[in-house]
Order: C-alpha cells, then sequence, then structure tokens
C-alpha cells in the first residue's frame, strides 16, 4: 500500500464545510496532505491525484476571495497547482502542504493583478453578482444568504481581507496565517478583528437600507 493510500481517510472529510471542520479534522486533514505531497515528490501519481482532490476547494476558495476577478477562479487554482507541482522537488514537509499550496495560490494571484493592470479589462456587473453568490459559503454565522460575501470582502483592505479569508474562512491557525503574510501573529489578529466589525458594520448598513429600497 501507498502512502497515499494509507493516509486517504480524510479525503472525505473534505466534503465537510470550512466551518463545519472540527480542529482535529482541520489537522488530519494537514498531516494527510503532507504526506501525500512528500509521496508524489518522489514520484508516487496516487498522491498526486490524492493532494489536489483534497486541497483544490481551499485553493480555490482563496483565490476566489482574494482575486479581483471571481470569474478567473478556476484557472489561477489550476495555475497554482501546476506551480506546485512544478516546485515539488523544494518541498520538504517544513509547513502544511496547504500552507505551501496556498503561499502558491497568494503568488498567483499577485500576478494577476500584475497582468491585470498591464491589461484592464471591465466586468460586467449582473456577471460578478452571480459569480460572487455562486463562490458564497452558506451557513456562515453572521452573514444572510441575500447578501454576496464576496461583495462585502471586496470592499475590505487587501491585508484584511487576506488575513479574515485564511482564518474564517479556510480555518487555517492565526500562526500559519501569519507565516503565509510574513507579520506577526498579531497582526493577523487585529487585521481579522478589524474585517470583522467593517464587515458586521457593513452587513448592518444592508439590513438598514433594505427597509428603503422595498418601499421604493
Amino acid at each position: 500500500m501507498s502512502a497515499a493510500s494509507s493516509a486517504a481517510s480524510p479525503v472525505a472529510s473534505d466534503t465537510t464545510p470550512h466551518t463545519a471542520r472540527t480542529r482535529d479534522e482541520r489537522t488530519a486533514l494537514d498531516e494527510s496532505t503532507t504526506t501525500w505531497a512528500l509521496a508524489a515528490r518522489a514520484g508516487d501519481p496516487e498522491a498526486v491525484e490524492n493532494l489536489v482532490r483534497a486541497l483544490h476547494r481551499d485553493v480555490r476558495h482563496f483565490v476566489t476571495y482574494l482575486s479581483a476577478d471571481p470569474q478567473a477562479a478556476d484557472d489561477l487554482a489550476q495555475d497554482t497547482f501546476l506551480r506546485a507541482l512544478g516546485s515539488l522537488h523544494r518541498f520538504e514537509g517544513r509547513s502544511s502542504a496547504r500552507t505551501w499550496l496556498l503561499s502558491i495560490a497568494r503568488r498567483a494571484v499577485i500576478d494577476s493583478y500584475r497582468h491585470a493592470s498591464a491589461r484592464p479589462r471591465l466586468l460586467d456587473t449582473d456577471d460578478w453578482q452571480a459569480a460572487a453568490e455562486g463562490a458564497q459559503e452558506r451557513g456562515l454565522p453572521g452573514f444572510d444568504d441575500g447578501i454576496a460575501l464576496t461583495e462585502l470582502l471586496d470592499a475590505l483592505p487587501a491585508e484584511r481581507r487576506e488575513a479574515f479569508v485564511l482564518t474564517q474562512l479556510l480555518g487555517l491557525p492565526y500562526a500559519e496565517a501569519a507565516e503565509l503574510g510574513d507579520c506577526p501573529v498579531g497582526t493577523v489578529r487585529s487585521r481579522v478583528a478589524r474585517a470583522r466589525s467593517a464587515l458586521i458594520r457593513s452587513l448592518h448598513d444592508a439590513d438598514r437600507a433594505e427597509p428603503l429600497s422595498a418601499a421604493a
């Protein structure tokens, strides 16, 4: 039995919504995906398949919330995995495979920003709203189904948005989010707190505006 096969049981937990994963489930998933990454580096094709399947959703959600173009999420996720597979020989397991992949995803988003700034294009408003609604996690405490979380997050400064997405939506420990953002843990906590306050204010503003819109 390959290393990938022996660690395959946590794949089922990846179907659990991010908000419902327990700390033990996240730890088990991180351990398994790191094992798969190391096995994939050694040439195990089954480990490659398990790694991509287990972390694809986390990567896709991260690039969706972080990028300026939700419609490009699939391309950014594919770019992330292509970069990761090309860099597997450098992965040594010093951090979890998830943290390693999200750091690559972060660079992919930054590169996409640079490309977009060189060749800007307009995004149709209806398409943006549909994409935002499609990408939104349902059942998040404090967020109504009628409000696109992506739209609210887009109004946040980039550093606060990234910290919030990593810790509150993807469940990354604050220490790993700090490693990704190259900043102290306290800075991540501060960014998350400020992002949460801003999102709550936005929700309250939307609630107050809704009756006026209905009356009109």
